[in-house]
């Protein structure tokens, strides 16, 4: 090493790890048999991998006498860097492991509500990695399903996109899946009940349950004001919240709000199902899941969205139809989520 910092012209641009790690156990110890055992090899191993180093970089690195060893001036120069290429591969093989422990570990996947189209694509990415697990979850709602996604409880989720904070979108990645039509539910009885579809004019006037007062369903009710907006619809005010079909389904009972739902959402006794259109309205869905994860059941789940989606038409908006305009521009233009 003819000056610091400057490798010899001889040196080899790569340096084999091991011979590194020989080389920092004896300059640590500053003796052979110390370090030979420090690193569990025979002692002339140990030597060997040190004189390598020495010949490969053309530099002496230890004066070595019979009762002591020590550092040459570019042994002692070259030990920092030594030490930061070793805790640099140290932490890349740690990565590695971490990466193959997160592949091999199960995939949690929020589904929102039982029976929607987001099982089906659940199960078609099991056929496609049928060695892997993914558990499915049942979240209320996107932003709740968010928030656990940037805990680390859950790995992935559908829903509305556009609609979630801006803090809880920076550490998401997502893809547009699906244009779900959208429906209301309406207690036996009422008046629009009777009708097999709904006029969106025909709502002025009532109350219609959207979920406020959740902080789990932020996007839904966002996207209730939105469609209602200028309609006299008026967003019902906030309901106990209920966990699972059933008791949801008790709260509505005793409300009697008409319920702002999707076409194919599971059916409540004592209500009716009926799809809402003059205009169409649109609930854009996407497939969610934490930035950076690297999976294969992510991979899985994105290639099912996309077959069923082409196949089956998920993506085409009926003339007429309505959407956000700000979601509109994310399912065109997924790169606009990051925006």
């Amino acid at each position: 090493m003819v000056e610091r910092g400057t490798p010899p012209s001889g040196a080899p641009r790569d340096v084999e790890p091991r011979l590194l790690r020989a080389f920092v156990a004896v300059a640590e110890e500053l003796h052979f048999t110390r370090a030979a055992a420090r690193l569990h090899v025979a002692q002339q191993a140990l030597s060997r991998d040190v004189r390598r180093l020495e010949r490969e970089l053309a530099a002496e690195l230890f004066v070595r006498s019979t009762r002591q060893v020590a550092l040459t001036v570019d042994g002692e120069h070259l030990l920092p860097y030594a030490r930061r290429v070793l805790e640099a591969q140290d932490e890349l093989v740690a990565a590695c492991a971490r990466g193959r422990a997160a592949e091999a570990r199960a995939l949690l996947v929020d589904l929102n509500t039982p029976g929607l189209a987001w099982q089906r694509v659940l199960d078609r990415a099991r056929e496609l990695v049928p060695h892997r697990e993914l558990m499915a979850r049942f979240e209320s709602g996107l932003t709740g399903a968010a928030a656990e996604i940037a805990a680390g409880r859950l790995d992935a989720s559908f829903g509305r996109y556009a609609g979630l904070p801006a803090a809880l979108r920076t550490g998401l990645e997502q893809q547009p899946v699906r244009y779900e039509r959208m429906a209301v539910l309406l207690p036996d009885g009422h008046p629009l009940a009777a009708l097999d579809e709904v006029p969106l004019g025909r709502l002025a006037g009532e109350s219609v349950y959207a979920g406020a007062g959740n902080d789990r369903t932020l996007e839904w009710t966002d996207l209730a004001r939105r469609l209602f907006e200028g309609r006299g619809i008026k967003v019902a005010p906030p309901a106990p919240l209920a966990v699972g079909h059933e008791e949801f389904a008790r709260i509505m009972a005793k409300r009697r709000n008409p319920v702002l739902a999707v076409v194919g959402f599971p059916a409540l006794p004592g209500a009716v199902l009926r799809p809402l259109v003059d205009p169409v309205p649109l609930s854009p869905v996407s497939l969610v899941w934490r930035r950076g994860l690297r999976h294969p059941g992510i991979d899985a789940l994105r290639r099912a969205a996309a077959e069923l989606g082409a196949a089956e038409g998920w993506l085409t908006r009926p003339d007429g139809a309505w959407v956000p305009a700000t979601d509109a521009l994310i399912m065109v233009n997924p790169s606009d989520a990051k925006v």
